[in-house]
């Protein structure tokens, strides 16, 4: 558990920045071992934690040795970031590639442990409306909060930054880090971390602007930089909105009034007896409430109601209007001017457009835009109930159906349009479980994202119907049986699904996914793209504790030097078949080793199942 001492300095960080004074002490706190540990626990589950960079230096011997020495290198002021290694991965649209750079593992720490401080820093005054790389927030945060808050709107503005992580002026972010961290050697250690460059086909590169992509530390610096933008959005909304209603029509309201004297009226000739009056005007009021029927109660288009609505998810970010067209093309234009002479970031004059809400806007990978409905309520007026009708705009976020395309040609299931399936025979050496276990990943991951929308399932419904198809080919080839055969098989009171059967437990059924279960499926909410976020409260992780014990988990020797071992490196069974890469997966584990077992065990003295098979008897034991 962390020092008292320690979480009282935290909390004191994030009480000083909540009230706008400059945190110092930074550096100093920077080396307490404590911090490293807690930067090696979050980074060490990641995916691509063992990747290498430049360098054979890999999280693989983490040690608090190792510790220490870092410590002692970032206190004298002798540590030296190591270029990133260039990769480059596809783009969501599957045709581009975006590079990506990958830190040694001593890099991945130093930043873990600035990282650990700068949330500290910035989390408690970053704004409601930034939910992209942030704990407990998500892509399904962001448009909750539109969805559920952003009625009426009349326009969209799409602002799309170009190349916003490899343009992030570096003496721009470190002018707005000194604003809140009054620290000159952790800014300078910042600076360095920048400065890094990066390598590309062995040869080295010069970083003039940037963020390191792929580090652990870019995505809040990305956050503090465009935090600027979240203010001045903000700042820009409290001068735009205006008035606390919109007006009544004017053609409705004069309708009411001539329903209501008419009333009156009624009154008045029933008074009377006159009774064969009072029905003609009646049948007069029912004429004018149909024709006031088809009009809203209120003025769409008031000019003295106003308002400016704004999400942001890292740098993608959506602006709602309600006004005129003229003020949304009036807010992009200021967005847009601000962007290029505060933040140095140009906006695409192809991509940045002012749209109708009706005609929507595609933002995280939905379609979002509005629809208009009626809402009837009765209301009592001059002493009588009546119903008043409204219109307004409300929120929908469709599935775009290029979307489920893009996915179909990247899995692979066959041809969308003509729900002609093909097997995929890649797959056709693994357990029938596997295959299945497969499918249901790739559709349930799918569904899961676009949960939020209205009529999912109907959106999905032919992809599902390709997937399922796609699913009985492959069976079918792997068995050389009929689709038929092989549905008929699977069938399971009336769902498709495969027995498992594991020694000494009982038989359950693994089901193939339907779009049924979607509603079953817990709500992700901020675990779309939850960070990881161990529990300090908790004390130490598990392999941390053991570690701390200094005693070899194969040799069983205590009070010795010993390393963290990162076992079955997924990367290495890539292109194997997918049981293979499965069993690895469920075999990868880190376990503790004294630096001879260590040795021994990367010199093939000392293999992997010799080291499973020791600690099966030893937990036997």
């Amino acid at each position: 558990m962390l020092p008292e001492s320690i979480r009282r300095r935290l909390d004191s960080i994030r009480n000083l920045s909540r009230q706008g004074k400059r945190i110092n002490g930074l550096f100093r706190l920077m080396l307490n071992p404590l911090l490293w540990e807690r930067a090696y626990a979050e980074i060490a589950p990641n995916r691509g934690a063992l990747t290498k960079g430049v360098t054979e230096n890999t999280l693989d011997g983490f040690s608090l040795e190792r510790v220490q020495s870092l410590i002692s290198r970032i206190s004298a002021g002798t540590y030296r970031f190591t270029p990133v290694r260039w990769v480059y991965i596809p783009k969501p649209d599957g045709k581009k590639l975006r590079p990506l750079g990958v830190p040694t593992a001593d890099d991945k720490l130093v930043q873990g442990v600035v990282k650990l401080l700068l949330e500290a820093i910035y989390e408690p005054v970053f704004s409601h409306q930034s939910h992209g790389f942030r704990r407990s927030r998500s892509c399904h945060t962001t448009l909750s909060v539109i969805q559920d808050t952003w009625n009426g709107v009349k326009w969209f503005v799409d602002v799309d930054v170009v190349g916003f992580f490899d343009n992030i002026d570096h003496g721009i972010l470190l002018d707005l880090l000194r604003k809140r961290i009054d620290d000159e050697r952790f800014i300078r250690l910042i600076a360095r971390m920048l400065k890094a460059g990066y390598m590309e086909d062995w040869t080295f590169h010069a970083t003039f602007s940037g963020t390191p992509q792929g580090g652990v530390v870019s995505p809040i610096l990305a956050n503090i930089y465009l935090h600027e933008l979240d203010e001045f959005l903000a700042g820009m909304k409290a001068r735009f909105d205006r008035g606390k209603q919109r007006y009544v029509h004017l053609p409705y309201q004069g309708l009411s009034t001539a329903i209501c004297k008419r009333r009156r009226l009624i009154d008045q000739l029933l008074a009377q007896g006159r009774t064969v009056e009072a029905e003609a005007e009646k049948e007069k009021v029912r004429e004018l409430q149909a024709k006031r029927s088809t009009m809203p109660a209120k003025n769409w288009f008031d000019p003295n109601f106003r308002r400016l609505l704004f999400c942001r998810y890292a740098d993608d970010f959506l602006i709602g209007v309600i006004g005129s067209k003229a003020d949304a093309q009036e807010i992009m234009r200021q967005v847009a001017e601000f962007l290029r002479d505060r933040l140095k970031l140009e906006a695409s004059a192809e991509k940045s457009k002012v749209s109708k809400a009706s005609d929507g806007a595609v933002f995280l990978g939905y379609h979002v835009r509005t629809v208009n409905v009626a809402r009837v309520k009765r209301v009592r007026f001059q002493g009588r109930y009546t119903f008043t009708r409204g219109h307004t705009s409300r929120i929908r976020l469709v599935v775009p159906h290029d979307r489920v395309v893009r996915f179909n040609r990247r899995k692979g299931y066959g041809d969308l349009s003509r729900l002609k399936a093909i097997h995929r025979r890649h797959l056709i050496d693994s357990s029938v479980l596997e295959i299945v276990l497969a499918y249901n990943a790739e559709m349930r991951g799918l569904a899961n994202y676009y949960r939020l929308a209205n009529c999912a399932k109907y959106s999905l419904r032919k992809l599902h119907l390709l997937w399922q198809t796609s699913l009985l080919k492959t069976l079918s080839f792997k068995f050389r049986r009929s689709v038929n055969q092989v549905a008929h098989h699977l069938r399971i009171g009336g769902r498709l699904a495969v027995r498992v059967k594991v020694e000494g437990r009982k038989e359950r059924l693994v089901e193939v996914f339907a779009l049924k279960d979607l509603g079953q499926l817990p709500e992700l909410g901020a675990a779309v793209d939850r960070l990881p976020n161990p529990m300090w409260t908790a004390g130490r992780s598990d392999v941390l504790a053991r570690l701390h014990a200094r005693k070899c988990e194969y040799c069983g020797a205590t009070g010795v030097p010993c390393e963290v071992h990162h076992a079955h490196k997924l990367k290495d069974v890539k292109d194997a078949p997918l049981w293979r890469q499965g069993a690895a997966a469920r075999r990868r584990k880190r376990t503790v080793l004294c630096r001879s077992c260590h040795d021994a065990l990367h010199a093939g003295k000392l293999t992997n199942r010799d080291l499973d098979a020791e600690m099966r008897v030893r937990r036997a034991g």
